[in-house]
């Protein structure tokens, strides 16, 4: 899938996570069968969207090897994954204004499938919902999502006023549409949270790297 098989749409990777349970540092610049896993992420996605940001906070230097725009939270806290997007939201209103769409991923999924942003506009659409997101065997993946430039200011006013951090509560306000995809034989959603994790996707990239 191309971008072009969907409306503009721009990518976000949520790299800003504190990574506790990978003891700290940068998660998605864990090396993946010899490579950092955000590069896995970037290969997976920059083919399907108009152009790829990243959300991290701290000093962005550390990821100037991947050449993408390093857009930080501009709320305090580390709130989580919701500030991120709107982070993502704010930078597409004054950069990129022709671009209605944003689609995030987490950082640390390095299986993502080639029809992501496709059929997550096409769940939506179907739908007749605002928002959509990602699921597998019946689980949502709340991080791997669809979101409109035009709700920024509900969600900027969730986060601030409300002092809202789930993503399923806010999105449930909307309306959000699941785009389902299969486990097996590798859940494309698979995301890197401890070292154990980090050895199973060595495994199943390993897998993937001797399938014909």
């Amino acid at each position: 899938m191309t971008e072009a098989a969907a409306p503009a749409t721009l990518g976000v990777i949520l790299a800003g996570g504190l990574a506790r349970r990978m003891g700290g540092g940068d998660k998605p610049l864990a090396l993946l069968g010899g490579r950092p896993l955000l590069d896995h992420v970037i290969e997976r996605l920059r083919p399907q969207c108009r152009e790829l940001i990243l959300n991290a906070n701290g000093d962005p230097a550390r990821f100037a090897a991947t050449g993408l725009p390093v857009v930080p939270d501009d709320l305090p806290g580390f709130p989580g994954p919701l500030a991120g997007i709107l982070a993502a939201l704010d930078w597409a209103v004054e950069r990129r204004p022709d671009v209605g769409w944003i689609v995030s991923v987490a950082g640390d999924s390095p299986f993502l499938p080639a029809d992501y942003v496709e059929r997550l506009h096409a769940a939506r659409s179907l739908a007749g919902m605002p928002l959509a997101c990602a699921r597998t065997d019946g689980r949502t993946h709340p991080v791997n999502g669809l979101w409109p430039v035009a709700l920024r200011h509900d969600l900027r006013r969730a986060l601030v006023e409300e002092d809202m951090r789930k993503i399923d509560r806010w999105t449930a306000r909307h309306g959000v549409a699941p785009a389902d995809w299969p486990s097996e034989p590798v859940d494309p959603f698979f995301n890197v949270n401890t070292p154990d994790e980090l050895a199973a996707a060595e495994r199943l990239l390993g897998g993937q790297d001797r399938t014909p």
